[in-house]
């Protein structure tokens, strides 16, 4: 089970390849693409930042909406000069993750939207998790509760600073669509009027489709699974510190074993922007049920 792909990559704003390849369809196929040799450089002002002591204790990152430009996590949000280090940095960091993934997919270019970027600072192993669903050491497939993506993709990247040489420990599991046929069938249909009153509620921000139904119903199932957890297939990676890595997670299981100091942008991309539809989450879980779901 091939899943990682490794380039010579060592430059944000012009990533230039060391040999022909499709980096977009690598990345819908549902492989992680690591650049062992780029790493987002900290200004020398920012090297105080790279410490738990900032997070609040209970959100497992820092993050920063750029709808809003409001930063949570962070534990004094009344520190009006390491707010705005904290903003800047995770703006730096998501201007330079779009430059890179429109540089090494053209395709992609003005079809991204912004999603959060966070940092993590806390070491995951070892973390209590308040709930199983919260559990991200279990593989999983990334789904939103509160933030339903009405079938869009979901695609990431990460970038390991630890300053001391930890890596990050990751587990790949089976295809997505080996993942949906094993857990499509346990899914119950949502009440009648249910995603009404989610809404009318604002326990989600947007509306829950019946695709966003199956996908949160996967990574609850998934996590909840023990003996899944314990029997399924899985590739093992260590991404190295100072080293950067992309996959798209609503498609690709995974679970973050150890590490700690972890950047991260996601990316939101419509399906039919894809270089190949067919591969979306969406699109094989429309194929299984027979039904339209956004």
């Amino acid at each position: 089970m091939q899943v990682l792909q490794s380039l010579s990559i060592d430059n944000w704003e012009s990533p230039k390849l060391d040999r022909d390849i499709n980096i977009a369809n690598l990345l819908e196929l549902g492989h992680v693409i690591c650049l062992p040799k780029l790493c987002f450089p900290l200004h020398p002002d920012e090297s105080e930042l790279i410490s738990p002591e900032f997070s609040d204790g209970v959100a497992k990152n820092i993050s920063l909406d750029s709808n809003n430009n409001q930063l949570k996590g962070f534990v004094d949000k009344n520190n009006t000069v390491l707010v705005n280090a904290f903003k800047k940095l995770l703006e730096r960091y998501a201007s330079e993750s779009y430059s890179l993934i429109t540089k090494l997919i053209p395709l992609y270019k003005n079809k991204l939207e912004f999603g959060r970027t966070s940092f993590r600072p806390v070491e995951i192993e070892g973390r209590k998790a308040p709930s199983y669903r919260k559990d991200d050491t279990r593989l999983h497939v990334d789904a939103f509760p509160a933030n339903p993506n009405q079938g869009k993709r979901i695609l990431r990247v990460f970038c390991n600073i630890h300053p001391h040489g930890k890596p990050r420990c990751w587990r790949v599991g089976t295809p997505f669509s080996e993942v949906a046929y094993t857990f499509l069938p346990k899914i119950k249909q949502p009440f009648v009027l249910s995603r009404q009153l989610l809404k009318l509620l604002h326990i989600t921000k947007s509306d829950r489709t019946p695709y966003d139904h199956i996908m949160l119903n996967i990574h609850d199932l998934m996590k909840k699974d023990i003996i899944y957890q314990q029997t399924v297939p899985y590739t093992e990676i260590h991404f190295p510190a100072l080293s950067t890595w992309i996959v798209f997670t609503d498609s690709v299981s995974h679970a973050a074993l150890s590490g700690q100091h972890v950047l991260e942008q996601t990316f939101y991309l419509d399906v039919e922007n894809m270089q190949n539809p067919s591969l979306s989450p969406l699109k094989i879980l429309e194929q299984y049920t027979g039904l339209s779901l956004v």
